[in-house]
């Protein structure tokens, strides 16, 4: 989901609401502005801005916890990915069509989620002709040990691998995202009508239409990083790329 779209139109829809309600409150008969209609009124669309105040931070608390597991997903993933080549490393010179192909698959991986030269990437959603993790294992699955110390690098180098190839599905699976377009209608309309009652009864002299436009730059503000965190891997928010990168440049030596 496209974050800058929905945010301006959350924004458009909020500030655009209050210029509309301007206008319905000058053509309303004067029965429906009294007092008691305006008492009404703050009560319903309190109710509805404290829901929707509630809503907007519980799903940015989700979309940041969400975002943060990916993080320590993809440091866990740097540091097995790492353990791995030093293990097959360490079994002995017949690994090293293996680790080149590691240090290839990874290169791959950084290329297409963080391009050195600053343009949005494809994030996790580009894939390979076949997952290099699991050619990598069935390579390490054809070596002959020789000894038992090259058993034990076998077998803990095909633990690291397997590792390595579930965190790419958990990884793959968080490209769902967990934000629904319904949420995102219901948001939008809740703001919408908050925003509408804001210019139902007060004029749009130029302080009240900074206020209302600060306001709907805000709202339309969190429902971009609701989307950003929502989408780890792409988008103008991703996870930071120092691990993988510092990974990459071990590799092989």
């Amino acid at each position: 989901m496209n974050g800058i779209l929905v945010a301006s139109l959350t924004f458009a829809c909020a500030f655009g609401g209050s210029i509309v309600g301007h206008f319905i409150g000058r053509v309303l008969p004067k029965a429906h502005l009294s007092k008691e209609s305006q008492d009404v009124m703050k009560l319903g669309m309190g109710l509805v801005a404290t829901m929707t105040a509630l809503l907007l931070g519980l799903v940015t608390a989700a979309a940041r916890s969400s975002f943060d597991s990916q993080d320590a997903l993809m440091r866990t993933v740097a540091a097995n990915i790492l353990t791995l080549d030093r293990l097959l490393a360490r079994y002995g010179p017949e690994t090293g069509p293996t680790r080149v192909l590691l240090r290839r698959a990874l290169a791959f991986r950084v290329e297409m989620t963080w391009p050195e030269d600053g343009s949005a990437g494809s994030g996790m959603t580009r894939a390979q002709a076949a997952p290099a993790i699991e050619e990598i294992e069935n390579q390490i699955l054809r070596l002959s040990p020789a000894d038992d110390t090259q058993r034990w690098f076998k077998a803990e180098a095909l633990k690291m691998s397997e590792d390595v190839l579930r965190s790419r599905w958990r990884a793959l699976d968080a490209q769902t995202g967990s934000v629904s377009s319904v949420f995102l209608i219901v948001v939008v309309f809740w703001l919408t009508v908050t925003f509408v009652s804001f210019g139902l009864y007060h004029p749009l002299n130029p302080t009240v239409l900074g206020v209302l436009f600060v306001a709907a730059i805000s709202v339309g503000c969190a429902v971009f990083l609701i989307l950003e965190l929502d989408g780890p891997f792409d988008g103008l928010i991703k996870i930071p790329s120092g691990p993988m990168y510092f990974v990459l440049r071990q590799l092989g030596q």
